[in-house]
């Protein structure tokens, strides 16, 4: 199981270094450049990371047993710029423990 989580904790950190690409370098380039091209290009690899990281999710919490509030938890950290990397400091202590 570890391998799993392992597994998942990667494909969180890609999906979160997705989302700061969109926000933090394709979104400025369109606004601020007017390169448009950029915004659709890491928009679509963002979303299907993100429906990866979702279903991936939902996968390890059945695996795993996590309680829907730490599921739920891990959704949101999805969502926020970053959060992704905060979430991986509690799925690290996860690992450890196994």
């Amino acid at each position: 199981m570890n391998k799993t989580l392992k597994n998942f904790r990667l494909l969180a950190m890609i999906e979160g270094i997705s989302l700061l690409t969109l926000v933090l370098i394709a979104m400025p380039l369109k606004y601020y450049a007017g390169i448009t091209l950029v915004v659709p290009v890491v928009g679509m690899i963002h979303g299907l990371l993100f429906m990866g990281f979702m279903l991936a999710s939902l996968n390890i919490s059945h695996k795993l047993n996590w309680p829907i509030t730490f599921w739920l938890l891990v959704f949101f950290s999805s969502i926020v710029p970053g959060g992704t990397f905060l979430m991986d400091l509690k799925l690290k202590k996860i690992v450890v423990e196994d």
